[in-house]
């Protein structure tokens, strides 16, 4: 059975990761106050972290795509010879995007296609994504497929240190009181994702400390895949240095880094720094 695999641009997949995979990625908008852009279709990385530091730049915004893409996106993998689709998507606490795509599944009645919330977003979105697309190349069925990622996803973490939390409260991702408290205690909080919800984990007072915490977060356990993910001017390569010597025995073709993209970006603001990790317990090959 040929399975085609579709995720939405929360995944922060890169346009090489794309090329090489065959993954369909569907986009969401991005939006700097009346300019809107699909993302990263109009506006790559790199643009959107240029314009968000502009003086002046007016609020930034971000919106699923409807069901109509998503209908047209699936459409478009069973014209292509797809027998079964595999969408795996943001997490359904997090956005609409996982909604539009099971109202599009309903309009193709008939069609085999699975809808994997993820419970997650940014890499954590891709990294299933990606496995999703060697189990396709392997030969896996899609309701195998789509089982496995369901298995999966229990063992992957994100820890990330935030310059701020203003970013998240404008988009909704948390409350005034929590973003309230990480400006007056000038903390560099340190997010994560809990039951498909974004949750504050610890409240560093600076950016080293946050930095040092995440790293030792992230290597507490086993680990099988190190997706490192940063928006500048986060130091990246010293990031990267310092958690892989945590990691000793890691495969090089485990690690990955990549940096954070318009949509997920809109809501963690610059210089966040951190990773998505899947743990030996998910038995990933």
């Amino acid at each position: 059975m040929t399975v085609a695999i579709v995720t939405d641009s929360g995944s922060d997949l890169s346009p090489e990761e794309v090329r090489q995979t065959g993954i369909t990625q569907v986009p969401l908008t991005v939006s700097f106050g009346e300019e809107c852009f699909f993302s990263p279709d109009e506006l790559t990385p790199e643009e959107f972290w240029r314009k968000l530091v502009e003086p002046g730049c007016p609020a930034v915004h971000t919106a699923a795509p409807s069901a109509g893409q998503f209908k047209v996106a699936f459409e478009r993998a069973f014209e292509a010879g797809a027998e079964s689709i595999v969408y795996v998507g943001l997490g359904d606490s997090l956005s609409a995007t996982l909604r539009s795509a099971q109202m599009a599944r309903e309009m193709l009645p008939g069609r085999e296609i699975h809808v994997v919330d993820s419970r997650s977003a940014c890499s954590a979105v891709g990294a299933l994504a990606v496995i999703g697309s060697e189990m396709a190349a392997q030969g896996a069925s899609g309701a195998d497929i789509a089982a496995r990622l369901t298995e999966i996803r229990e063992s992957v973490t994100l820890f990330v240190s935030l310059d701020t939390l203003e970013f998240l409260r404008k988009g909704g991702r948390i409350s005034a009181a929590q973003a309230a408290l990480g400006g007056l205690l000038s903390v560099k909080p340190i997010i994560t994702v809990v039951d498909g919800l974004v949750e504050l984990a610890e409240k560093p007072r600076t950016r080293g400390k946050a930095r040092e915490r995440v790293i030792e977060l992230l290597t507490q356990k086993p680990v099988k895949q190190v997706h490192i993910l940063y928006s500048p001017p986060a130091p990246v390569d010293e990031f990267r240095d310092q958690l892989i010597a945590r990691m000793p025995g890691l495969a090089p073709d485990r690690v990955t880094t990549q940096i954070i993209g318009p949509v997920i970006g809109a809501h963690v603001g610059p210089g966040a720094l951190g990773a998505v990790i899947i743990l030996r317990t998910g038995e990933v090959q």
